[in-house]
């Protein structure tokens, strides 16, 4: 297995303890694993969620109780090589507590302890390709914590052993540094100067990924557990608790901090508040100025109204325009016609009347109608010239009578002259 991606990865945690059916009620309840019993040994017990299992639990062997071994978890470390690992570890000053063992369809492992004493046990899976995810899942282990009598010179043991980078020091006051390690460039966990009234041995404490941790402190509580510390912040946000259970092991739970959908969320309501959502993005110029009053942004559809009506309009417009036009036009030059002739006989008052009603009634559509209107106006003007010829003669025939004494000679007389 490759480095940084399986070996020096915290790939499995495991509690011996006394009573096995107390502590599997105990964590149910407090994480909320489903214990099942393993199918490659019916005795030793898996912890998980689903399918998917993060933990272990076995009975405490008589030997390590009577060396005085009190219930713990225990941290499986990955290796690449278990004897390769062992061997370094022995240089680097730690101590081998049990012998790398194989467990069949599983992997070989080997149970170890640093130069301060904390223990661990470093572990290869059967199959190549094992690696954890990168974020921890509801019931898998967020976070690890050594407490040991000196940080800086555990580090200094599992950095060569396993590749771990010092990725921050912090400052707790009274209480020392907290040295915070990873690997990848991944914060894994922490180690910190060992208080006296906790425990006299060195030792390491996980934290199990869980929804709240205060209400997993309750649950321990009213499951017979003991809270030790918390539920209260820490760094870089979260909660976290320490318990003992009811055996006497210690362990430790975290819950990640609210996640950061939550500030973009009122931004979408926001968005969401005019009534008509699709035109709003449409137009957000417009919307800005009257920001106040986000409902004008239906404004947006008068646009969309206005070429709707050229549209209705243009298609009907070019079949009434070629007739209504020729219409008004042609009676236009014939009224013309009418008014030259009309200043050669200037006697003919009537027929200017005539002409004006002519023009106040609106000539027909059809040419037939237009071509009899026309010779009755002709018939018209003739019978007025005729009429008028004889009121001429008419009246030059009494002055000429006038004149020659109003005798007039009879018509045979006229006709020899």
């Amino acid at each position: 297995m490759a480095q940084g991606t399986f070996h020096g990865r915290f790939v499995w945690q495991e509690l011996m303890t006394e009573d096995t059916g107390t502590a599997g009620a105990f964590y149910s309840k407090v994480v909320g694993w489903r214990a099942q019993p393993s199918s490659v040994d019916p005795t030793y017990t898996q912890f998980g969620i689903g399918s998917a299992f993060y933990a272990g639990m076995m009975k405490l062997p008589d030997e390590a109780r009577a060396a005085g071994a009190k219930p713990q978890w225990l941290p499986y470390i990955g290796a690449a090589d278990v004897e390769a690992t062992m061997a370094a570890a022995e240089r680097l000053g730690g101590r081998v507590v049990r012998p790398a063992h194989d467990i069949p369809t599983v992997g070989r492992f080997a149970i170890l302890a640093d130069p301060q004493g904390a223990a661990f046990a470093v572990f290869k899976p059967a199959q190549d390709g094992m690696v954890p995810p990168a974020e921890p899942p509801l019931g898998g282990f967020a976070w690890m914590e050594l407490a040991t009598s000196n940080h800086e010179a555990a580090f200094d043991f599992y950095s060569k052993l396993f590749g771990w980078q010092a990725l921050h020091r912090m400052d707790m006051g009274p209480q020392g540094v907290y040295l915070i390690f990873g690997s990848d460039g991944m914060q894994r966990g922490g180690m910190y100067k060992l208080q006296q009234e906790r425990s006299s041995k060195p030792y390491w404490l996980a934290y199990a990924n869980v929804p709240s941790a205060d209400a997993a402190a309750a649950a321990a509580t009213a499951a017979g557990g003991r809270v030790l510390a918390g539920p209260m912040e820490v760094p870089g946000g979260g909660r976290m608790a320490q318990v003992i259970d009811p055996n006497g092991a210690m362990f430790a739970v975290h819950s990640a901090p609210a996640k950061a959908p939550a500030a973009p969320a009122p931004s979408k309501p926001a968005a969401a508040t005019p009534p008509a959502p699709k035109p709003a993005p449409a137009k957000p110029a417009e919307v800005k100025p009257a920001a106040p009053k986000p409902a004008p942004a239906p404004t947006a559809a008068k646009p969309a109204a206005a070429p709707a009506k050229p549209a209705a309009i243009t298609p009907p417009a070019p079949k009434p325009a070629p007739t209504l036009k020729p219409a008004t036009a042609s009676p236009a030059p014939k009224k013309a016609a009418a008014k030259k002739a009309a200043p050669k006989k200037p006697a003919a008052k009537k027929p200017a009347a005539k002409k004006k009603a002519a023009k106040k009634k609106k000539p027909a559509a059809s040419k037939p109608a237009r071509k009899k209107a026309h010779g009755k106006k002709a018939a018209a003007r003739k019978s007025a010239a005729k009429s008028a010829k004889k009121s001429v003669r008419k009246s030059a025939r009494k002055a000429a009578k006038k004149s020659k004494g109003g005798k007039r000679k009879p018509a045979k007389a006229r006709r020899k002259k």
